[in-house]
């Protein structure tokens, strides 16, 4: 097996449980951990107070890939379809400056490719776009409770009403970027 050279992706829409149940049926996605990046208080942020709100964190998702598989652009153009990047530090019915919708870049090429990708998806919203575009700071991997929520929650009541509907819309958008294709 040939050494794989990953990259990271950073990216928060809402509810990191969400957005880590749509990249982990990505094609070229070898990991995805959710946590917090973005505040500016001392210290290892817990789920409690990131979602007070006070600490500046958001609910983020650092994604590894493969760039032979897929590129960033790609899995830019999956993020920004996937949550609603005209609403400012909201998401459905979770609000707060923490599940505001960002993109933290890992390099100067990735701010560039951002940029571009915000710009090209604008027409397809009625609202402009307010996704952030920081370069990513201190990234904490969130508690064990949090990863992989989908796959170990999937018939909770959040998870059906709230990210079944995100993932068959992600099926439906990018069945070609898929592992599984799921109809």
């Amino acid at each position: 097996m040939k050494n794989k050279s990953l990259e990271l992706m950073t990216v928060g829409g809402g509810c990191f449980w969400c957005i880590e149940a749509v990249f982990n049926e990505v094609k070229g996605v070898e990991k995805v951990v959710s946590g917090y990046t973005g505040g500016k208080v001392p210290g290892i942020p817990t789920y409690r107070e990131v979602c007070s709100g006070l600490t500046g964190h958001a609910e983020v998702i650092q994604v590894s890939f493969d760039p032979d598989q897929i590129s960033y652009e790609d899995l830019l153009v999956i993020f920004m379809t996937s949550h609603d990047p005209t609403t400012l530090n909201r998401q459905g019915a979770d609000r707060g400056s923490q599940y505001r919708s960002v993109i933290y870049y890992h390099t100067e090429k990735q701010s560039e490719i951002a940029n571009v990708v915000a710009k090209e998806i604008a027409p397809y919203y009625e609202n402009p776009i307010v996704t952030e575009i920081s370069p990513i700071g201190e990234f904490f991997v969130a508690e064990a409770a949090h990863q992989d929520y989908y796959a170990n929650n999937s018939t909770q009541g959040y998870c059906t009403a709230v990210i079944d509907p995100k993932l068959a819309k992600l099926r439906k958008m990018h069945a070609d970027k898929l592992k599984n294709v799921k109809v």
